[in-house]
């Protein structure tokens, strides 16, 4: 099992015609602008992958893609695992789009709100509800209390409870089709 390697964006930048991309981010954020050439397969659906990223393997070098780098980590780990050599993008498509590399928007696609934007909008919301709330009735800041507390441990821990229920919205969730016609593009390349 060899861990995956960090490649700076521009060591990516420079090499990008030798990789297959997969990045593993919810569709929306996909939708919003990813790495030119770029496949989605959410973390979520990657072990469904697996064959087809074993297939592309042999065929040339994987570079694994998220926003940040997190979950490309996860990903590479996973792919790890299965014996499939895989590179990540360190800091993600928000290094890659700060060093001035361009982000391909998809086609015809709706654009969602990046995953750390909607987890800020539900935690900031749920405080003010349960601050607002807690004025009738008392036990109700208990909800902010709650939200607070969740934000230290995801800070800890580097996870997001809210992130991953978040993921599970219709507009974060790839529909079948999308993921077949990605396997499939996958296996012509």
């Amino acid at each position: 099992m060899t861990p995956p390697t960090d490649l700076a964006p521009a060591q990516a930048a420079a090499r990008l015609d030798r990789y297959t991309v997969i990045d593993v981010r919810s569709p929306g954020e996909y939708a919003s602008g990813h790495l030119p050439g770029a496949h989605n397969i959410p973390l979520g659906d990657l072990h469904h992958a697996l064959p087809e990223l074993k297939a592309a393997a042999a065929r040339g070098e994987l570079l694994m893609v998220c926003a940040s780098g997190n979950r490309s980590a996860t990903a590479g780990t996973e792919l790890a695992a299965a014996d499939i050599p895989a590179a990540t993008l360190a800091g993600g498509t928000t290094a890659w789009a700060a060093q001035g590399h361009p982000l391909q928007p998809s086609d015809g696609a709706p654009t969602a709100w990046a995953m750390d934007r909607q987890v800020r909008l539900a935690a900031g919301s749920l405080v003010v509800l349960g601050l607002a709330a807690g004025t009738r009735f008392r036990a109700a800041r208990w909800l902010a209390a709650g939200v607070g507390a969740g934000l230290v441990y995801s800070a800890l821990s580097n996870t997001c409870g809210m992130a991953a229920v978040l993921a599970r919205l219709p507009h974060n969730r790839p529909r079948a089709a999308d993921l077949s016609t990605t396997l499939e593009a996958l296996q012509q390349q």
